[in-house]
């Protein structure tokens, strides 16, 4: 059985990122048959790129505030929709139904809301307001890609902290109800370290889907205003098809999938770690 899943990962993983590696050691511009071999020549251009360190910038803020509101809203709701009933059942769904959209659709959606001539503006300077930036301002710009980042996929995390939830033995929290502990001291006590497989699990999650976001940046603000909103991912495809530097892209790639597997790897050891300390 090992075998056929083997051939499956090295055809679908392991054989594209040695590929990708190759790449980036090479000037190809996605159209040439023979590219040219030029060693570690865009490794070392990634270091003066103001654009990539920009772009570097934007792709960890978008990732650490993203990551922090995914989980403390996907947490939060998942407490409010735990239990079996009926209400519950439709909000876990009118919750989880925002993922099942296209974030190309997301986008546009939220666009057309929080455009300078969207649906929210219109209804402000009809009120006698002015035009609230929300797409326009680079500040402005960077926050409402993250609430609506935010919005599109927390109904995961909902999903899979009440899949958490259901794990946590009834029975402890019975007792620690019985000895007198609130719903506060019930929740950090007895809950809380309970979920710690979920919450790692949500957080390296997160964090992997957000350092890698690109498709809501395409429809929503198309890396504007003035190149603001530029991430990671959205720099190496507009790298590698609009400037025809695949080559170069390929590195900027090889360099995303490296750091983004590092920050995944600290994240659950020090979870690991904070586990450890708690049973000692």
């Amino acid at each position: 059985m090992a075998g056929p899943a083997t051939v499956l990962y090295v055809v679908m993983l392991v054989i594209p990122v040695g590929l990708a590696f190759y790449l980036s050691l090479t000037d190809w511009d996605g159209f040439s048959a023979d590219p040219a071999f030029v060693g570690a020549a865009n490794y070392a251009s990634l270091l003066d790129d103001p654009e990539l360190r920009r772009a570097a910038l934007v792709t960890l803020l978008v990732a650490a505030a993203g990551t922090a509101g995914l989980n403390l809203l996907g947490l939060g709701f998942a407490l409010l929709v735990n239990g079996a009933s009926r209400a519950n059942t439709f909000f876990r769904i009118v919750l989880f139904y925002p993922h099942v959209l296209s974030a190309l659709v997301v986008g546009f959606l939220w666009s057309a809301i929080l455009g300078t001539t969207g649906a929210v503006n219109n209804l402000v300077t009809t009120w006698g307001g002015e035009v609230l930036p929300f797409l326009s301002d680079p500040a402005w710009a960077t926050v409402t890609m993250i609430a609506v980042l935010v919005w599109a996929g927390f109904g995961v995390n909902v999903v899979l902290y009440l899949a958490g939830l259901q794990a946590v033995p009834h029975s402890l929290i019975e007792a620690a109800k019985i000895d007198g502990a609130t719903r506060r001291q019930v929740f950090r006590n007895v809950t809380l370290p309970a979920l710690g497989p979920s919450v790692t699990i949500n957080i390296v999650l997160s964090l992997v889907t957000l350092l890698k976001t690109y498709d809501l940046v395409v429809s929503l603000t198309a890396g504007g205003p003035a190149g603001q909103t530029q991430t990671v991912a959205y720099l190496i495809l507009w790298n590698s098809f609009h400037d025809a530097r695949l080559g170069f892209g390929s590195a900027q790639s090889v360099i995303l999938m490296l750091v983004t597997a590092a920050l995944a790897f600290v994240v659950t050891r020090l979870r690991r770690r904070g586990e450890m300390a708690v049973h000692q």
